[in-house]
């Protein structure tokens, strides 16, 4: 670990040492696995107090760039650096802003049609057979009838999450993690419109065109198939969401 403390500035106090540590990680000075010095060091190293050094802990746990842990033992130590939070930070956006189905929708659309198509011409015989196995998963589950929906759709953002990791662009599979992890996952507001065994069996039969299609290395194709694939999900989220026809009443 060659990470070396620059003096706090008055005015800065706390935000300096997150940017300092911030800093040093980012650029590899400090790794994943090291352990911060204690407070009281960190206090001698920046020249502030232990409330100043304490609260830039706090931020930079928030950040999810330390894993912070009391007792015998513990202490700031530093975490390797990935897409959760911003799946976090993303989720945390789209449930605030209130966002539509139709907004989802045009998001997703763009998105993995793009990603599709390049999974398409970027993929091997092992990515198609990781493809496969999962593709094998669900037809299995729809033997049962009903199946179950829940299991389905986290079979589903395997899948989808699985193309983006082939198609090589580490900012797609964050992406991907966002929508179908935590907005299309089995908890979230968008995922109930895939609870009836019907849309089930429709969704399936997409993904098996999909795969299908990357396996061809028809990227257009593949593209338009899960263009489509979206456009499908959006019908399907907005008749389940649409309230049921009122049948009227005598007077």
């Amino acid at each position: 670990m060659a990470f070396k403390a620059k003096k706090v500035k008055p005015s800065r106090y706390f935000q300096n040492v997150v940017e300092q540590i911030e800093a040093a990680i980012l650029q590899g000075e400090l790794s994943p696995g090291d352990l911060l010095p204690a407070e009281m060091k960190l206090k001698e190293m920046f020249d502030t107090s232990r409330g100043t050094i304490r609260e830039a802990l706090r931020v930079l746990e928030e950040k999810g760039l330390v894993d912070i842990r009391t007792g015998q033992g513990g202490g700031a130590r530093v975490k390797a650096v990935g897409p959760h939070k911003i799946t976090e930070s993303l989720n945390l956006f789209v449930q605030t802003r209130n966002i539509s189905v139709d907004h989802l929708s045009e998001f997703r659309e763009g998105v993995e049609g793009l990603v599709t198509a390049l999974a398409a011409e970027r993929s091997g015989a092992d990515d198609i057979a990781r493809l496969k196995a999962i593709l094998g998963e669900a037809a299995a589950l729809m033997a049962d009838s009903p199946p179950d929906w829940r299991r389905f759709i986290r079979i589903d953002s395997r899948l989808h999450i699985t193309i983006a990791e082939i198609a090589g662009n580490p900012i797609y599979t964050a992406v991907h993690r966002m929508i179908h992890d935590i907005i299309m996952g089995d908890k979230a507001r968008f995922s109930l419109f895939l609870s009836e065994e019907g849309r089930l069996r429709e969704n399936y039969r997409d993904l098996c065109g999909i795969v299908a299609a990357v396996e061809a290395r028809d990227s257009r194709l593949a593209r338009r198939l899960a263009e489509r694939h979206v456009r499908r999900s959006t019908r399907r989220m907005k008749a389940a969401a649409a309230p049921p026809a009122s049948g009227g009443s005598g007077g």
